[in-house]
């Protein structure tokens, strides 16, 4: 497995320093390229190699580089086997007029590898600004430097690049070749082609006599295209050219400021070059599920409540599963089962919701790992132990519950208030809320009677036996994963803990053709959970809602900046993102928010049906069919 580690001020400089004076080389680029590579892949390959600026600042353990230039590949070679034999050559060199133009009339091939390596460091060393230029002959051609101390022997930089090059595969060949017959899936490949447009710059920077001219480089992005689609992470550098643009469009292109070193005009020394990051295509294959979902995760209690991800839950898995990962966010909970299924796979999980009755679902199931409710304790509940307010009976008289049950809800009511465990007091509430789902057609609030009995059989069970039989779901639910779990009832946005692994996020969905208020489909049983504290009930209301919380995902432009905001709050952990196809914001701005914040961001489409839906006939004769887009950041 490779590794790029960024260097440290404190490091040996000496293991970053090319052994070449290299025009166009990355050195100044670095703070810009490494931060770019990937903390794994397979093998690093640069078929341009160059000086290897990057390649000595990556120090990767293992590699592949590679050049068309023979004399080039034989340095590296040669430094390779015999750094000491390179040192000892080198030192029979002198930095005069004479023994330059002596050794430059040389015929470098007539020499042994490490003669013939030493020629080369020391030609760049005391050649005019570190050029090497070739005639038509293919003879150097570059005149004396007239440089007063040039540092032809440097020690520490040539046995520091031995103990790399040692590990590394270093061939002579053209770069189509070399990564037809090398590259692989998960491999890192670093492109420094010649830049464009094609001029002298060029030939230095290619250290031969050919050029690489604009059909080569289209040539080159077409390679580029084929080592996305096998699985490499690519970086390329190139001069900011419209072709460059052109060719790279569909991919992440930064413009950053740079010298030009070899400029005979010192009006002409700077200049812009991009940096192109290509990642490998999604390899998020659906296709590929991982094994069923642990059994553990069957018993999380069903629901209808409206965008539960219960259906969704294998191919979630089957994307974070490709992570590793200790600790999962689930900051949108809703029903819980997302959470939960992250609770059955061994994870530590923070349950995060502003609506109370998620909170309660998660306390009671994901953050306790022990506590129940016994038989007794249940059906002591169903007395009337405690004075009861009554509340229930008299403000929802007649709208969704018979008086009966309304009585029933009241004293269950007033018993989980006495419960001193809140484990227990959760469980007791979670149950409450269930069955109150379950008896009511649909499991909403937004009507009042039973227009929607369909006669099913939740809806002939009296309320007693529904309760009773919620907490016993909700009991059987518990089980300790051995993680610290924790649930919390409050705003995304001020969630504090940001040291995940893995952040999921399941936001109400905004779209101009249905609404995503929460509050009015179950404003009763969140009154429930909240016992109607800090909350105001519109008396005018035919069905009593109280007012709904504010949400920034009310609003196409406030679902993306709040996506913006939760995006940099989340960067530094793994980000996946459940949004629908038929709301906003679309697609392709999802991925624009996205990759502001996160290097590699893909899309995985899932066909999906809605439970149910309020306004289908607005949306036309899909029946609620939809995309269920998860968008991954990482």
């Amino acid at each position: 497995m490779g590794h790029a580690p960024l260097l440290k001020r404190s490091q040996d400089l000496s293991l970053s320093r090319p052994l070449l004076k290299w025009a166009g080389g990355k050195t100044q680029l670095l703070g810009e390229i490494l931060p770019k590579i990937p903390k794994k892949y397979g093998r690093y390959i640069e078929p341009f190699f160059g000086g290897g600026a990057v390649f000595f600042a990556a120090r990767p353990k293992s590699g592949i580089i590679a050049d068309i230039n023979p004399e080039l590949v034989n340095l590296y070679q040669a430094v390779a086997a015999d750094v000491d034999g390179v040192i000892a050559a080198l030192r029979l060199y002198q930095n005069t007029e004479e023994t330059f133009y002596t050794v430059r009339a040389q015929d470098w091939t007539k020499l042994s590898k490490i003669e013939a390596a030493a020629r080369t460091i020391f030609l760049n060393r005391t050649c005019f600004n570190g050029l090497y230029r070739v005639n038509k002959s293919g003879q150097f051609n570059v005149p004396f430097g007239r440089y007063k101390n040039p540092k032809l022997i440097d020690t520490d930089s040539l046995q520091a690049a031995a103990a790399i090059l040692k590990d590394t595969t270093i061939i002579c060949g053209d770069y189509k070749t070399i990564l037809g017959e090398n590259a692989r899936a998960g491999d890192f490949v670093f492109l420094d082609p010649p830049y464009l447009p094609v001029s002298e710059y060029a030939d230095f920077k290619r250290y031969t006599k050919e050029q690489f001219y604009e059909e080569d480089h289209v040539e080159l992005a077409e390679e580029v295209r084929r080592l996305h689609e096998l699985g490499c992470h690519v970086v390329l550098t190139n001069s900011n050219h419209p072709l460059v643009h052109e060719q790279y469009r569909k991919f992440a292109v930064e413009v950053v400021q740079t010298k030009r070193y070899i400029s005979c005009n010192g009006k002409g020394r700077t200049g812009e070059d991009v940096i192109v990051t290509v990642p490998p295509k999604p390899r998020f294959n659906l296709r590929l599920l991982p094994s069923p979902l642990p059994d553990q995760a069957q018993l999380y209690p069903s629901t209808r409540y409206m965008g539960s991800k219960n259906k969704l839950l294998t191919e979630i898995w089957a994307i974070a599963s490709q992570f590793e990962f200790d600790t999962a966010i689930d900051l949108f909970s809703g029903s819980g089962i997302v959470g939960y299924m992250f609770k059955s796979h061994g994870k530590a999980v923070i349950s995060n919701d502003y609506m109370a009755m998620s909170a309660t679902f998660a306390k009671a199931m994901i953050e306790n790992n022990a506590v129940t409710l016994s038989n007794i304790e249940t059906l002591g509940l169903l007395e009337p132990h405690h004075q009861s307010d009554g509340f229930v009976e008299s403000k929802f008289q007649g709208l969704y519950y018979s008086d009966e049950d309304n009585r029933l809800i009241d004293i269950v009511r007033s018993n989980i208030k006495a419960i001193r465990n809140p484990y227990k007091r959760a469980i007791a509430m979670a149950g409450l809320i269930r069955a109150c789902l379950k008896k009511r057609p649909r499991g909403i609030f937004t009507y009042v009677g039973h227009r929607y009995d369909d006669g099913r059989k939740d809806l002939l069970m009296s309320f007693r036996a529904q309760f009773i039989e919620a907490v016993e779901t909700v009991n059987a639910a518990v089980f300790d994963n051995g993680q610290q779990n924790k649930a919390r009832n409050g705003d995304a946005m001020t969630l504090q803990h940001r040291a995940a692994g893995l952040v999921y996020i399941d936001p109400p969905y905004y779209s101009p053709l249905s609404d995503n208020e929460y509050v009015r489909r179950y404003h009763f049983v969140e009154g429930l959970a909240r016992d109607w504290q800090g909350v105001e009930i519109q008396e005018h209301t035919i069905t009593k809602k109280f007012k709904s919380y504010p949400t920034p995902f009310s609003s196409r432009k406030g679902a993306a900046d709040a996506f913006d905001k939760l995006f940099r709050r989340f960067r530094d952990s793994v980000l996946v993102v459940s949004y629908s196809s038929n709301s906003l914001p679309t697609l392709d701005e999802m991925v624009a928010i996205m990759a502001r914040h996160k290097r590699h961001v893909e899309v995985v489409p899932v066909d999906y049906k809605y439970s149910f839906g309020n306004q289908g006939h607005k949306i036309g004769d899909n029946k609620n069919d939809v995309q269920e887009y998860i968008f991954v950041g990482f």
